[in-house]
């Protein structure tokens, strides 16, 4: 019998493992905390559905972090939203900040594919462990795919670790107001044989003709996990009445899925008037001159959260003064 709870809630992340198929995994549900985030910036419906998307992966893999740390994916590309930014602060907050171009995003037609909106470039996932270790990133070339396949391209090239991801994005109308939602799925293959997750040779490119590629056949645990992903669909991941643990169960009950102790999500900027303070430390003293407005202050706002921050010159010359005197 499965062990599983039948009562679900939003913005959480629901570990889970399938032992019959060496399957684990995670699912999350991001609810107020993805319609306050995106509430901060007013984005367009296509651009508030791609940071919806990032938002959900970022959880599914910054919530395996098992240390105080950050994970962060960015993306870097020509599209019309040239720049994504998604910051996962273990164990529970998140941030995000996407930059686009409004006449460009205009041109395309009314439901643009993630690729399109991004279009070529680069996807880096990195985790910082803090000041006293080095930090790990992998990057991935964006060429106008999905999140969900760049997750793949991830996994199978620096991870090698048989790994599925579905995203999706939803919007609801409640109380006359607009509420958006995100799900998403990561299942991995992790038996306890390395041999069973070996996969085939890179392709060899210039071998002489007639040169036979080197194959080999998938594990059938692995091939079973997948196909059973492959059914979930899109309203599935984000339907309030069809909770993870029931999702889950629907999925892989035949099989047997037991869940783990669920973490909560939250939105959350780690912005602050000292984190600020000591950002402007790395600018000469003449560059902060050149940040004083017409009205004598210093304004800064927050690109991730829109907070607005206002500094009288003279205190910030203090504060910088006593912290390098200390």
């Amino acid at each position: 019998m499965s062990d599983i709870r039948l009562e679900g809630a939003e913005d959480v992340v629901l570990p889970f493992a399938v032992e019959a198929l060496d399957v684990r995994g995670r699912a999350v549900r991001l609810g107020a905390s993805l319609d306050q985030l995106l509430g901060r910036h007013s984005y367009p419906d296509a651009v508030a559905r791609v940071v919806g998307e990032a938002c959900a992966l970022t959880v599914l893999l910054g919530s395996s972090l098992k240390f105080e740390g950050r994970f962060q994916l960015q993306t870097k590309s020509d599209g019309p939203i040239d720049m994504l930014v998604v910051d996962f602060d273990a164990p529970d907050r998140m941030r995000a900040y996407a930059r686009f171009d409004a006449e460009r995003l205009a041109e395309l037609s009314p439901n643009p594919r993630t690729g399109e909106l991004l279009g070529n470039g680069i996807l880096a996932m990195t985790i910082d462990q803090g000041a006293d270790f080095n930090r790990y990133q992998g990057v991935v070339a964006l060429e106008g795919q999905s999140f969900e396949e760049a997750a793949h391209q991830y996994f199978r090239q620096s991870e090698q670790i048989p790994t599925r991801v579905r995203l999706a994005v939803a919007e609801e109308f409640a109380e006359g107001r607009r509420a958006y939602r995100a799900g998403g799925l990561l299942v991995q293959f992790l038996p306890s044989s390395p041999e069973r997750v070996r996969s085939a040779d890179l392709d060899p490119g210039d071998a002489p003709p007639g040169h036979q590629a080197h194959s080999l056949g998938e594990d059938d645990a692995w091939v079973e996990a997948k196909a059973l992903v492959e059914t979930i669909e899109d309203h599935e991941l984000v339907d309030p009445s069809v909770s993870s643990e029931r999702l889950l169960y629907r999925l892989f009950h035949e099989r047997g899925v037991r869940v783990f102790e669920p973490q909560a999500v939250r939105e959350e900027c780690h912005c602050s008037r000292e984190r600020i303070i000591r950002m402007m430390r790395n600018f000469s003293r003449d560059d902060r001159e050149h940040m004083v407005g017409d009205d004598g202050r210093i304004g800064v706002t927050c690109e991730f959260c829109s907070r607005v921050y206002d500094f009288d010159p003279k205190e910030v010359e203090a504060e910088i003064s006593g912290e390098q005197a200390g």
